[in-house]
């Protein structure tokens, strides 16, 4: 009979194992952000208005396919952790086909029934006679490979929580590297358009998905499919699970949304321009600390399903003072910094620059409190505290930053004070949680 090597999660420091899944699940994170500015820039200056035009109509249906598959992926790997921490290795492989299946499922729903009512979906997504065949061009490659990009995002989450955070790191940095790569052989070189680019963007997933599969042929892992057989209450507690995730990525949309409608209000045309500035920015960090995130979450399973309970507050409170350091960082970055970030976006318009950079140097507080929120958010869902994962989700990036984004304008007669709002929105959700921290600890 084959021994199963010990667990690094059972045998070395917290600090160590903490930081062995953070540093790559964040490094990852950031420069799939990085990748996502360069192309929004590449497909801009190569193609034009109406092309970016056209990524950003079917940006939509991308952005559902990271939510499926972090949604799934990320409910079904807490459970998979889990059940790891606790010994229980055969449950796991069931969660995990459990989990692939489900992707599968939903991957091909969304597919055949967007390819279906194609034309009408492409024009309820904002487009118009001028810019449909450039979303069409784009939306229709994802729509026929969707399942690679699912099922490579999907893997990556469980493979890092197999033991291998190194590895999906360097997957992700494959997907990114790759696909900046062809890109600029198919925009500079080549001179082709949309289409192949989004070509470019599924070959590119698929090249990570192939540096995954490296795991699947190691000695130490335990990902395996097994007999398939749909469990209701399985299937509940994963959606349940990764729904705190889902939420993160619908609040990016309303974040963006919301913004744009209130800046075009305040400011016109010049507060949407440098709204869009700091979204770009923005958007980066917010996958910073989503990979901040990605790094704490199987820590945290382990250990509760292996009641190690000192291990799991350990986690958590070095967890909190990484997230704190970062968003300290950033935020200094802001206020010093301002001016050169604005360069990297070109020779904006001097109005546009100055609101860019006093909104940078605004916006940026909300840093000190985003790393504390999101550890907080991550600890609960992956105990299975899933109310307070959503409501602490919920509160800063929806509840909160809507109800400060259209009242501080009118309170203080200040279209400044807007970007006041996400930094209250947090600094609100942070207070609250010390506040309940502190109830709790009393009550006990």
């Amino acid at each position: 009979m084959t021994s199963v090597a010990a667990n690094p999660l059972d045998v070395q420091p917290v600090r160590r194992v903490l930081f062995r899944y953070l540093f790559p699940s964040m490094i990852g994170m950031m420069l799939m952000a990085v990748n996502y500015v360069v192309d929004a820039v590449m497909v801009g200056n190569k193609l034009g208005a109406l092309s970016l035009a056209g990524i950003n109509l079917a940006s939509p249906v991308y952005t559902l396919f990271v939510g499926i598959s972090i949604w799934v992926g990320v409910g079904g790997a807490t459970l998979y952790s889990q059940r790891m921490g606790a010994g229980e290795r055969e449950r796991a492989r069931q969660i995990f086909t459990h989990s692939v299946i489900l992707i599968i499922a939903l991957t091909a729903i969304v597919c055949v029934t967007a390819l279906t009512f194609h034309e009408p979906l492409v024009f309820a997504l904002g487009a118009n006679a001028e810019t449909a065949p450039y979303a069409s061009a784009y939306l229709n490659v994802f729509l026929v490979f969707g399942l690679v990009l699912t099922l490579e995002n999907a893997c990556s989450i469980f493979v890092r929580n197999d033991g291998s955070p190194t590895l999906a790191m360097s997957a992700l940095i494959t997907t990114a590297v790759s696909n900046f790569i062809m890109n600029f052989i198919m925009l500079y070189i080549l001179g082709w358009g949309l289409r192949e680019i989004a070509y470019g963007t599924m070959i590119a997933a698929g090249l990570g998905f192939l540096v995954l599969s490296i795991h699947f042929f190691q000695r130490k892992n335990n990902l395996k499919l097994v007999k398939f057989r749909f469990e209701k209450a399985l299937f509940l507690i994963t959606i349940a699970l990764g729904f705190p995730s889902f939420l993160v990525e619908l609040g990016i949309s309303i974040f963006t949304i919301a913004h744009n409608v209130a800046f075009s209000w305040l400011l016109g045309t010049d507060g949407v321009a440098a709204f869009s500035v700091i979204n770009y920015v923005h958007t980066m960090m917010l996958l910073l600390f989503l990979g901040l995130g990605q790094g704490v979450q199987p820590v945290i399973s382990y250990f509760h399903g292996a009641r190690a309970a000192d291990k799991k507050r350990e986690a958590l409170r070095l967890s909190i003072i990484t997230g704190t350091a970062v968003g300290f960082v950033f935020m200094i970055l802001g206020q010093t910094g301002a001016n050169v970030i604005i360069q990297v976006f070109g020779n904006l318009p001097e109005q546009v620059a100055e609101l860019a950079t006093t909104g940078i140097r605004l916006f940026f507080l909300s840093y000190l409190f985003l790393g504390l929120n999101f550890v907080a958010m991550t600890y609960f869902q992956s105990i299975g505290h899933v109310k307070k994962a959503v409501l602490i989700t919920a509160g800063r990036g929806i509840v909160f930053m809507l109800l400060f984004l259209f009242t501080l304008p009118a309170v203080f007669d200040s279209a400044n004070a807007a970007w006041f709002a996400v930094p209250l929105a947090e600094v609100t959700v942070a207070a609250l949680l010390v506040l309940y921290y502190f109830t709790a600890k009393n009550k006990s």
